[in-house]
């Protein structure tokens, strides 16, 4: 979903009313480093078993059975893996850029990029594809960065939207390409095994900057190629 900020002039004259959108700015911070520094007081390991503990008497279980003995140790080892992103830089991903490019002046499109993320809602998995595209401007990034890219990004607590939008903001600040396009397709869990439990809705959320943003044709383009004949 392509976030904007409207604003709106008065009319003159009977004149309709202009209505003037431009894409929401994200605070760089955001895509530029790693939100947690190494030196940033944090629970200890014990601590956050312990909270594992409590969770799981809230729910009626007894944590001294057998079955259970491990579990915190194994929750805090897993919470490591499924939200190593709050460690990791961007900018560092999309740093090394290559030149050989033989002129090449349209977008590259790696498509069907699997993820899975975490709603910051409910913390319930959310999973799909990314489809990502842009428009070098002489010197492109390796085609495994824009994937790693989508992970790091997705192994924080998440919404899809705001997903979608650090994607494009990561790629147009640090390549400056001419153009960036961003597609994310997702089924949230916290929808489909919970509340109104809707198996099978995908939700789809967009993003679209310069060249893209700007020319209705190469947004078309790309979502075409995105959907392809066989899909």
């Amino acid at each position: 979903m392509d976030a904007a900020i409207k604003s709106i002039r008065p009319a003159k004259n009977n004149e309709p009313k202009v209505v003037e959108t431009r894409p929401a700015e994200l605070d760089p911070s955001e895509f530029l480093a790693a939100p947690v520094r190494a030196d940033q007081p944090r629970p200890s390991r014990a601590e956050a078993e312990g909270a594992v503990l409590t969770l799981l008497s809230y729910i009626g279980e007894n944590p001294g059975r057998e079955g259970l003995l491990d579990t915190p140790r194994r929750v805090v080892e897993a919470f490591d893996e499924l939200y190593q992103g709050y460690h990791q830089c961007p900018a560092e991903v999309l740093d090394r850029t290559f030149g050989e490019t033989a002129g090449y002046d349209d977008f590259v499109l790696v498509r069907d990029i699997e993820f899975t993320s975490q709603c910051e809602h409910h913390m319930m998995p959310f999973y799909g594809k990314a489809h990502i595209a842009y428009t070098p401007v002489e010197r492109v990034v390796g085609l495994s960065k824009l994937a790693r890219l989508t992970d790091i990004f997705a192994r924080r607590l998440q919404t899809q939207e705001h997903l979608t939008a650090q994607i494009a903001a990561a790629i147009d600040e640090i390549l400056k390409p001419r153009g960036v396009a961003v597609l994310i397709e997702a089924e949230h869990t916290c929808m489909s095994v919970r509340g109104v439990a809707k198996h099978g809705a995908s939700t789809f959320t967009s993003r679209f900057t310069g060249m893209f943003r700007d020319n209705p044709a190469e947004q078309q383009r790309f979502l075409s190629l995105v959907r392809g004949p066989n899909r």
